[in-house]
């Protein structure tokens, strides 16, 4: 059994710290900027034997707009934990912000067990002791950073977990035991989607759209996504992850550490991603920085899907996509026949045609040639074009296979690769997506120098 343990508490007290320290990686931004965390996230954590759901979310605020927002994602998470641990800073004191969360915790109906943060060295037992006055019971003094007090955090909330099966006065759950009977099967893993983009496109709308909650934090602020977070779900009966992202801007224009840290937190999602999809603003069209995103999504080998949002507001739709379509062609050649897909997050139309785009892709993504098929198709596509001439003498390549998938990656055995050109390579990925029908992901070739048969090993 798994229960779920939510961290709250005003902004800047370590609850990012402590997610991290629970989860024993470093999944959370933490930075001294108040406020740094906005949307709610989940992940596995551990402490001792137990195993439980940790919940981050935002810093709890009186204000409005934004902060409001923020405040309302954390209730959620609330109604969804089984137990919340509210956090103070010991050594900054009781604030008035602490005293009125904690009144407005006391109402909830979610168990809550007081965390006094920062007393590593015991520089904060003066703000645990006064923390009694807050009314949630003993506070639980430890250093998230350092991991000290643990030990006493576990014991108070070791209640909500499973029953100690060698406490004779446990309750006996059968159940559990007839689920051992028989062969347990592995789960399928789900399907890691990262939503990428530049700035205010529409991708947590859309992760909302796809969840079908309001899952994610949105506005009309640009760059509200900080945290990369993964949300799952379930499409057609399929396990995804949705991992929305922070917006992802040019780096000349990146002049604050926290943007900096959201960018880098980003670009670890897109690398860990099977399929990467690119967010592109229909209103907009396709922009520099749009290709560059879509050439780092390449560059790292994901699959790839365009989906060009806010298709709903867009006048004349023919010559939108035509200028869409050529400009990707064009100025993306290393992904040719990539899918874009039209949709609008705000009213769904097009979110169907987009997931099954993005299996698709990631089909394509996990392809495996047969070596006796590579090779067949070798023979004719270079006896319609054959490589070059070097010194009077043609270029041979002799044989080829395939490494991997996830890209699909080939070795080309050629008697002179150093000098076969990368335009000669770009003629056989273009012809090798036609022919094995490849649209739209990243195909990978190096070179090795074959052996000639004719020529004897030296002793």
């Amino acid at each position: 059994m798994t229960f779920r343990v939510a961290i709250v508490g005003r902004p800047n007290v370590g609850k990012s710290t402590l997610f991290n320290r629970l989860a024993g990686k470093k999944l959370a931004i933490v930075a001294d900027t108040p406020g740094v965390t906005r949307d709610r996230r989940e992940a596995p954590g551990r402490l001792g034997d137990l195993e439980f759901v940790l919940i981050d979310t935002a810093g709890l605020d009186e204000g409005e707009g934004l902060e409001r927002r923020m405040t309302g994602q954390t209730e959620m998470a609330l109604d969804d934990a089984d137990v919340a641990l509210f956090l103070i800073d010991a050594r900054a004191g009781i604030t008035p912000l602490d005293e009125h969360f904690a009144a407005w915790l006391r109402k909830k109906k979610v168990p809550v067990r007081l965390v006094a943060n920062k007393c590593e060295g015991g520089k904060g037992r003066d703000g645990a002791m006064d923390a009694y006055r807050l009314g949630l019971g003993d506070p639980i003094e430890l250093s998230a950073e350092h991991g000290e007090g643990l030990d006493g955090l576990y014991d108070a909330i070791k209640e909500f977990g499973p029953p100690d099966p060698n406490d004779p006065d446990a309750p006996f759950d059968d159940a559990a035991d007839d689920e051992d009977d028989g062969e347990i099967g592995v789960a399928e893993r789900p399907l890691k989607i990262a939503i990428i983009g530049r700035p205010n496109v529409g991708k947590s709308t859309l992760v909302n759209r796809l969840v079908g909650e309001e899952r994610m934090l949105t506005g009309p602020e640009a760059g509200i996504t900080r945290d990369a977070i993964a949300v799952p779900f379930e499409f057609d009966g399929r396990a995804v992850s949705l991992i929305d992202t922070a917006g992802l801007r040019r780096k000349a224009r990146i002049t604050e550490s926290l943007e900096g840290l959201a960018t880098a937190d980003t670009l670890r999602a897109t690398r860990y991603a099977h399929v990467a999809v690119v967010v592109i603003d229909a209103e907009l069209g396709v922009e520099k920085q749009d290709l560059a995103i879509l050439r780092l999504v390449c560059e790292e080998g994901r699959a790839l899907v365009v989906a060009v949002n806010k298709w709903d507001a867009v006048a004349e739709r023919d010559k939108t996509f035509r200028a869409i379509r050529e400009r990707l062609e064009v100025s993306l050649p290393q992904a040719k026949g990539v899918a874009v897909v039209m949709c609008s997050a705000r009213n769904g139309s097009g979110i169907d045609k987009l997931m099954s785009a993005a299996f698709d892709a990631y089909a394509v993504w996990n392809m495996r040639i047969g070596t006796a098929d590579l090779n067949r198709w070798l023979g004719a596509v270079t006896d319609a074009h054959p490589p070059p001439l070097v010194s009077g003498r043609r270029i041979r390549i002799r044989y080829m296979t395939q490494i991997k998938s996830r890209p699909p990656t080939f070795i080309l055995f050629v008697s002179k690769p150093e000098d076969l050109p990368d335009s000669y390579i770009r003629y056989l990925a273009n012809d090798m997506r036609q022919t094995f029908d490849m649209p739209g992901v990243p195909l990978r070739f190096s070179t090795r120098k074959g052996k000639n048969p004719y020529v004897s090993e030296k002793d």
